[in-house]
C-alpha cells in the first residue's frame, strides 16, 4: 500500500481499476522447487491479485534454500566401479566427490588425475 493513504480510499481506487486483492489465510509453508534446490518459505504472507483477467500470486517473506541432492544413476556407478576396479560403494563415493562427473571419478580412483 501507499504510505499515508487512507486504506478505504485505496480499496476504492483498486476497485475502479478492476483490481481484486485477497489475502490467503493460515499459510503454513510455501515451496518453490528448481533443478538446483528448493526455496522454502516457512512464514510468508500470500495475496492473490486479479486484474484484467490475470491472476498473480504475491509471496512476501524470507526463504531458506535447500540444495538438491545429487542423483547419480546406477548405470554410472556400475561403469565407474568396473572401469576403476573398485567396489560399488567406492564408485558412488567417488562420483559424489566429483559431482557426478564419470571421467573425473575414474581418474581419481585410478590415480591418473592431475
Amino acid at each position: 500500500m501507499i504510505p499515508g493513504m487512507n486504506p478505504r480510499k485505496m480499496k476504492q481506487m483498486m476497485k475502479q481499476l478492476g483490481m481484486d486483492v485477497r489475502p490467503v489465510d493460515d499459510v503454513q509453508e510455501i515451496v518453490i522447487t528448481t533443478p538446483k534446490g528448493r526455496y522454502v518459505f516457512d512464514q510468508a504472507e500470500v495475496a492473490i491479485m486479479k486484474m484484467q483477467g490475470i491472476t498473480t500470486w504475491q509471496i512476501t517473506g524470507e526463504p531458506r534454500f535447500e540444495e538438491a541432492a545429487l542423483a547419480i544413476p546406477d548405470e554410472d556407478i556400475s561403469l565407474v566401479a568396473e572401469q576403476a576396479g573398485v567396489s560399488v560403494e567406492t564408485a558412488r563415493s567417488a562420483l559424489e566427490k566429483s559431482n557426478g562427473d564419470i571421467a573425473d571419478a575414474i581418474l581419481n580412483l585410478t590415480g591418473k588425475a592431475e
